[in-house]
């Protein structure tokens, strides 16, 4: 009689693992965006294990995994730190944004069915049943929301390693608005900005979306860059106490600071 295979028993630990690696690196991972981890920040390693729970093993790579998405830089024999924010980068990124995620969306309006449209639908209504005005207290639940609008507007395109560039772009763009103060004398209607977009793709007017869509890019960009700018730090010093603290966005008079 044949041996009865060892690996599927040998399989639970090594799942169990990635487990823990991947919790470890969405904690790590929500509290730099967040700025429970504020720029610059040197993660040490033998402290962050107690605090996630987690081997120092598990903690190493599931901070390597955020070095890729550049969220984490390494520092040779000495370790990690929170990668820093600037304007510079901002700007970069921002370009970089617009270049890529206009062509996504132009290609995901040819390219998506019915299928597209009625998750396009599906997730403009639920963000607007919240943005407009955005309650108090709802601003986490908003933030998801919107991201899931602007994953929908690209979902029709065919190419996976594109989208898989933009959530890492959207997520580093999502980090720079939690470290800015909104201006006071911003009044952006964002839902204005969203209802454009969303009739444009939903019409078919490539054109018309495109404009709207960097339009909205580029504001948010504007905006938090003066934010940064009148902070009165060194952007590459900037910091943040959370999303409630000094260096969090406010929000306008509509519940927004800056959306994507």
């Amino acid at each position: 009689m044949a041996k009865r295979s060892a690996l599927p028993s040998g399989d639970q630990p090594l799942s169990a693992s990635r487990t823990l690696i991947e919790r470890a690196y969405e904690q790590l991972r929500d509290d730099i965006v967040d700025g429970h981890l504020p720029p610059d920040e040197k993660l040490r390693v033998e402290h962050l294990k107690a605090r996630y729970g987690v081997s120092a093993g598990t903690l190493r790579e599931a901070i390597t995994r955020l070095v890729s998405d550049a969220l984490v830089i390494t520092e040779g024999q000495r370790g990690f730190r929170v990668a820093p924010i600037a304007v510079a980068d901002l700007q970069d990124l921002t370009n970089l944004r617009v270049h890529i995620e206009i062509d996504a969306l132009r290609q995901s309006m040819r390219q998506g069915g019915a299928d597209w449209r009625q998750r396009v639908q599906a997730a403009y209504l639920d963000m607007s049943q919240l943005e407009q005005p955005l309650r108090p207290g709802h601003a986490k639940s908003w933030e998801a929301l919107n991201i899931a609008f602007h994953e929908a507007l690209l979902a029709g395109h065919d190419s996976p390693w594109t989208l898989r560039l933009l959530r890492t772009l959207a997520r580093q763009s999502e980090r720079y608005r939690r470290y800015a103060i909104s201006l006071p004398e911003s009044r952006r209607d964002v839902h204005a900005e969203h209802r454009e977009i969303y009739d444009s793709a939903m019409n078919g007017n490539e054109l018309r979306a495109a404009l709207a869509l960097e339009a909205h890019i580029r504001t948010t960009a504007e905006l938090v860059a003066r934010a940064l700018h009148g902070n009165g730090h060194a952007p590459s010093t900037v910091r943040s106490t959370g999303p409630n603290g000094a260096g969090a966005v406010a929000p306008d008079s509509n519940g927004f600071a800056a959306d994507r």
